[in-house]
């Protein structure tokens, strides 16, 4: 069988791949759990590489965060090229082990045995990747409001946006279970991509791209602004106390804990469905404003993210 019959040419870091890999498992289960097991391959080689590299010195003129990021991302695609062109036989394996577990009439016993094992790997395979060094912050929030970002098509700022958060996105969705291109979704309707991000009176930024209030339970720093709440359906303009980070790379690190260890929130954690992950989301009462999932589905949906990703 080609490669391209695999579907091992589109991008390694494409967010879509899991969700292609479930319909397949659905309708040609054999021919899904062939692609399973060549991706865990694939992934495996990665980690292989991503040793090596960390055991070379490193240093010299073109030495930077931004390089080592590109580095690794290529080393990605690389690697899944080699499983595709020269298996090490790994993949053969693991797609034995799987094709005994598969149910014959649908795939589903496979379909979660592939997530426990995508689940395991991703966790180590997100702690290697490199942070993105933060760019610079977007202009003064006006008012605290989350803004609807615009799907109409998409833009330098959503993708330089999306450039700074997806390392930081992955992690966090190796904690949830939930992909990462939600979460990156999510940040930009809090953020307007980061256009409005909370800043303190003084200008600097607070890192808090999920609009994440700091109550007694936070004991860390914040910062007051004025933003909205709905009561009964109407906008009401509010002082609010928020957390303030140190980076995104926190920012999205609490924002995973507070998603998976708050009891509120578990309807949230493993959803598949990016529609579904923002009506948990307001149904669990993360912000009042009636039309927030409606926003937030049409950001996870749209145009806007699917170019930025892509680019």
């Amino acid at each position: 069988m080609k490669s391209t019959e695999l579907g091992v040419q589109r991008l390694a870091i494409d967010p879509a791949a899991a969700v292609d890999l479930r319909a397949k498992l659905r309708q040609d289960p054999q021919t899904g759990v062939k692609q399973a097991a060549q991706q865990f391959e694939g992934m495996l080689l990665n980690l292989m590489l991503k040793s090596m590299r960390d055991a070379s010195s490193g240093g010299g003129l073109l030495d930077s965060e931004q390089s080592r990021f590109f580095t690794a991302i290529g080393d990605q695609q690389l690697a899944q090229g080699l499983a595709a062109q020269a298996p090490l036989g790994f993949a053969g394996l693991i797609e034995k082990q799987l094709s005994r577990q598969m149910s014959p009439a649908t795939g589903d016993t496979a379909s979660s045995t592939i997530d426990a094992l995508q689940q395991s790997l991703l966790s180590q395979y997100s702690r290697r990747l490199p942070a993105a060094t933060p760019g610079t912050a977007g202009a003064q929030r006006a008012t605290g409001v989350p803004a609807a970002a615009s799907t109409a098509g998409t833009s330098p700022g959503a993708r330089g946006f999306v450039d700074r958060v997806w390392p930081h996105a992955t992690e966090a969705a190796a904690v949830t279970g939930v992909p990462a291109h939600f979460l990156v979704a999510h940040s930009a309707l809090e953020s307007g991509w980061g256009k409005h991000e909370i800043r303190a009176a003084d200008g600097s930024p607070s890192f808090n791209l999920f609009g994440v209030k700091a109550g007694r339970s936070w004991s860390g720093p914040s910062v007051e602004v004025q933003t909205t709440e709905f009561v009964n359906g109407e906008a009401r303009p509010v002082r609010a106390r928020f957390r303030v980070y140190a980076s995104y790379s926190e920012a999205f690190r609490d924002y995973g804990t507070l998603l998976s260890k708050n009891p509120r929130f578990s309807g949230i954690i493993g959803q598949q469905d990016g529609t579904q992950f923002a009506r948990s989301l307001q149904q669990a009462g993360y912000a009042t404003d009636p039309m927030y999932a409606d926003k937030l589905a049409r950001i996870i949906n749209g145009k806007a993210l699917r170019q930025a990703l892509a680019a």
